[in-house]
């Protein structure tokens, strides 16, 4: 899983036929203070996330083929949860 800030929407007229009907997002990571790192990347919403939303997302096939009941899923990242804090132990 990783934390991560959702830029915004991506539209595209065409697409996978298992894309359609789902919302994808671009996402940036986070490190545990927040802060970007890494690349930004695409992810499916399935918790109708928003701009500006911290989520979590699972960035594994098999994982994400068993979340969605599908066998065969073009699908490697999915957005699973909306995040309300994260509290970092010193």
């Amino acid at each position: 899983m990783k934390l991560c800030r959702v830029i915004g929407p991506v539209v595209a007229t065409a697409k996978h036929k298992t894309y359609l009907g789902r919302k994808l997002l671009a996402v940036q990571p986070l490190d545990e203070k927040g802060a970007a790192i890494g690349s930004s990347f695409l992810a499916v919403d399935d918790v109708q996330a928003g701009p500006g939303d911290v989520v979590l997302v699972m960035q594994e096939g098999n994982g994400v083929r068993q979340l969605l009941k599908q066998k065969d899923l073009p699908i490697r990242s999915l957005i699973v949860g909306i995040v309300d804090r994260v509290v970092v132990s010193a």
